[in-house]
């Protein structure tokens, strides 16, 4: 359907959207438009963040009856689009087998690839789902004549806001469970854990900073060369859902094992916890552990907090899973080296070669895929704001909708259907 053909007024469904007002902003903007909007509540903490007209709260099971209770949804209300965050989420997938048997147009917000103040906005999904081009030439083609994107940030949010977001979200879904006593979370840690986890680590928060800024110093003065292995969230979909491991100790056992063997011997790993890790799984251990095993303890580095984008800057090379750390790197002229499925990992971008020979000889992004790629991604599937500050969630609101209302996502140029990308196959059985 093209645009000029489109109906003037369309149907919009939110699912579940972050712990943030951004979703109902964004609702008030496209009704502000005349396209109306409904969102279909799956617990207390969804409800919280709507609070506006146009809610339904659905209280049955997963599976097939939440099945047969969204299909009916779109059909009796006429649903043309769909907009939610996560699209690997069960009840996400279940929705959108839904939206393709009735061509309902399905895009998805997440926190944005060019970070900090932007937000990603895609047709069908990320990473494998995205359809955002893989060949080096059509990103050539499609941004021959984009601008230079203006990357002065413009949006500033506070970890504050961003917990008491979480903890709104969650604790009503924890202690109001009653209200939707079939809903099953998609989230491995339950709450509580989590913020057991974060208190713990805020107690140590100090010794950690001091530790991990001489480690940052330490590296950045000596004539060392050293790679980057930055780790993600356990719960991320990222890892669950688009690369090869089960789990990420499987991911690290895998890094090591191959820096042990075949990185120069006067090189070093630096392992970087993720700065929002809950701390439930003891990384620093593991990867001690395993280094100490394989003869290279005094080689691998583990550093909990510091300046990342410093040691970007000097870093031989950076080993991700699929990490936007990544495409921080890479926008640094930093070789990467990606262990899962990315909208980032492209030939003459990232390196292509085998981990083992990553090690010896990193090849650093070509011009002009380099530039060609970030003038095409913001352009297409980035929009400024963010998820926790009011400028910013107004600022994305306004964004998201004007690309929803104009059919614009993933414009211009940035559409490749089928998808170019495959999900990878996970290797073997959960051994943890």
């Amino acid at each position: 359907m093209t645009l000029q053909n489109a109906p003037q007024q369309r149907v919009f469904l939110f699912l579940q959207g972050p712990s943030s007002p951004i979703f109902a902003k964004t609702a008030d903007r496209l009704e502000a438009k005349g396209h109306p909007c409904l969102r279909i509540n799956l617990n207390p903490g969804d409800q919280i963040f709507w609070r506006r007209k146009g809610g339904y709260n659905y209280r049955g099971r997963a599976g097939n009856d939440w099945r047969t209770y969204v299909a009916s949804f779109m059909d009796r209300h006429a649903v043309t689009d769909l907009v939610l965050l996560g699209e690997e989420r069960p009840y996400h997938l279940t929705a959108i087998d839904a939206a393709k048997d009735r061509d309902i147009t399905v895009s998805v917000v997440e926190m944005g690839y060019l970070r900090p103040d932007w937000l990603t906005l895609e047709r069908n999904g990320m990473s494998s789902n995205s359809h955002f081009p893989n060949d080096p030439q059509q990103i050539v083609e499609a941004a021959h004549t984009l601008p230079e994107p203006d990357w002065t940030r413009r949006y500033s949010q506070s970890f504050t806001v961003e917990a008491a977001y979480d903890l709104l979200y969650n604790l009503p879904n924890v202690f109001l469970w009653f209200l939707f006593p079939h809903y099953r979370r998609h989230a491995l840690f339950h709450p509580l854990a989590e913020y057991a986890g974060w208190i713990i680590r805020l107690t140590s928060g100090r010794k950690r900073a001091v530790a991990a800024t001489m480690l940052v110093e330490n590296m950045l003065a000596g004539d060392i060369s050293f790679f980057v292995f930055p780790l993600q969230l356990q719960t991320d979909f990222q890892l669950r859902a688009h690369s090869p491991y089960n789990d990420q100790r499987e991911a690290i056992t895998e890094v090591i094992t191959s820096f042990a063997a075949h990185a120069p011997r006067a090189s070093q790993l630096v392992v970087k916890v993720h700065p929002l890790d809950n701390g439930l799984i003891d990384w620093r251990a593991y990867a001690g552990e395993l280094a100490t095993r394989l003869g290279v303890g005094g080689r691998v580095q583990f550093l909990d907090g510091g300046d990342l984008n410093a040691l970007l800057a000097k870093t031989a090379g950076v080993v991700t899973i699929n990490s936007t750390v990544g495409l921080h790197a890479l926008q640094l002229g930093t070789p990467v080296k990606v262990l899962g499925t990315a909208v980032f990992d492209i030939a003459k971008l990232s390196d292509q070669q085998e981990l083992d020979q990553f090690w010896a000889a990193p090849t650093i992004p070509q011009e002009p895929v380099q530039s060609a790629f970030f003038r095409l991604l913001a352009a297409a599937i980035q929009v400024r704001g963010n998820f926790y500050s009011a400028t910013g969630t107004d600022a994305g609101a306004e964004a998201i909708a004007e690309r929803l209302h104009a059919r614009s996502i993933n414009q211009p140029g940035a559409f490749i259907d089928p998808p170019p990308r495959k999900k990878p196959h996970k290797r073997g059985s959960r051994s943890h």
